[in-house]
């Protein structure tokens, strides 16, 4: 398989990595991204000769069976729908768009192409995720009583994030994951959100984007009763925090840890020394891996991807009715979305 990757960033050298050097079976054939210096500092790293400033040009390059979408979410529509018509399928990265009606706009141009579209909800291929889940379905714990899932990162974020008309905001950006978790671990639709959120550690957006947020805690009823929640925070600093903990009837799990390593020091003046993980792309390595091998298993075998554009449209319900909370100061259903 052909792909190109659009967007040079962080994020996407670590598919361009994994589809150049790790996947057999898949050629990295170009790379899209209007930041020059990225795009050839990327290309000299791979390989990769051909070099695209323009997505347009990039969906059309002849032989080219699939892209990696991973451009900021106010880009994702139009790139999407592009790449469809061009009859590429799609791997594109959460969160699926900025608004449903663009969710909707990429969903019906992948179905009228009959192409797979995969979302990148990595943590569905990540090992301890993967257990808590298949313990969750075997009923073992009995029925799921709350779950809270925390998704916090230490950088800053970007400047473009700030305008939550392009973004959704952190909730978006970096808590898509834990809004997916929650379903996915729930096994249930979300009926209504309610949402607390605060700017404490970024002045700089203050003055021209008043209602950005660092930090938020979004508080979720699924339709079976269960409760769910995000703990939500950019930057923390302190390094990349991914945890999850579902109390059901009979027990508790817990998934994912803080520690870099599971060595622990601890010296006779009481002090207990570790590290923390510094950055999702240690942590979740191996799923990033997993998630792209899975969607050309998919592709060559004409089969369903495992999380779909479904999946991504209801988590950006998720988040519209968490930010919605935030302006109204109270609690807002989420209307029932049609699967894909």
């Amino acid at each position: 398989m052909n792909f190109c990757v659009i967007g040079a960033g962080r994020a996407g050298l670590i598919h361009a990595r994994n589809l150049a050097q790790r996947i057999p079976g898949t050629r990295l054939t170009a790379l899209c991204d209007p930041n020059e210096e990225s795009l050839r500092e990327a290309g000299a790293e791979l390989g990769v000769t051909t070099l695209y400033a323009d997505y347009r040009e990039a969906v059309a390059h002849e032989g080219l069976d699939a892209v990696v979408i991973v451009t900021p979410t106010f880009l994702h529509c139009d790139i999407a729908c592009a790449a469809a018509a061009a009859g590429r399928h799609i791997f594109l990265e959460k969160p699926m768009a900025v608004t449903l009606d663009e969710c909707r706009q990429i969903l019906a141009a992948v179905d009228r192409a009959g192409l797979k579209l995969q979302i990148g909800f990595m943590r569905r291929f990540d090992e301890g995720f993967l257990e808590a889940k298949r313990i969750l379905d075997s009923g073992e714990l009995g029925r799921v009583m709350k779950i809270k899932s925390i998704g916090r990162g230490p950088g800053l974020p970007s400047p473009w994030m700030f305008d939550l008309t392009k973004s959704n905001g952190i909730v978006a950006e970096v808590n898509s994951h834990d809004m997916d978790s929650l379903r996915w671990f729930a096994g249930h639709e979300p009926i209504r959100a309610y949402a607390e959120a605060g700017n404490f550690k970024c002045p700089d957006a203050r003055a021209e984007f008043p209602d950005f947020y660092d930090n938020i805690l979004a508080v979720f009823r699924f339709d079976d009763g269960a409760i769910g929640e995000v703990d939500g925070t950019c930057p923390c600093h302190y390094g990349y925090d991914a945890r999850v903990e579902i109390l059901a009837e009979r027990g508790l799990l817990m998934v994912g840890h803080t520690a870099e390593q599971t060595a622990t020091k601890v010296t006779v003046d009481g002090q207990v020394v570790g590290r923390a993980v510094k950055s999702w792309r240690n942590l979740f390595k191996d799923a990033y891996l997993a998630e792209m091998e899975h969607f050309v298993h998919c592709v060559e075998q004409d089969q369903s991807p495992r999380v779909t554009g479904g999946d991504g449209l209801r988590a950006v319900a998720m988040v519209l009715a968490a930010n919605a909370s935030l302006r109204t100061g109270g609690s807002v259903s989420i209307a029932p979305e049609a699967e894909s």
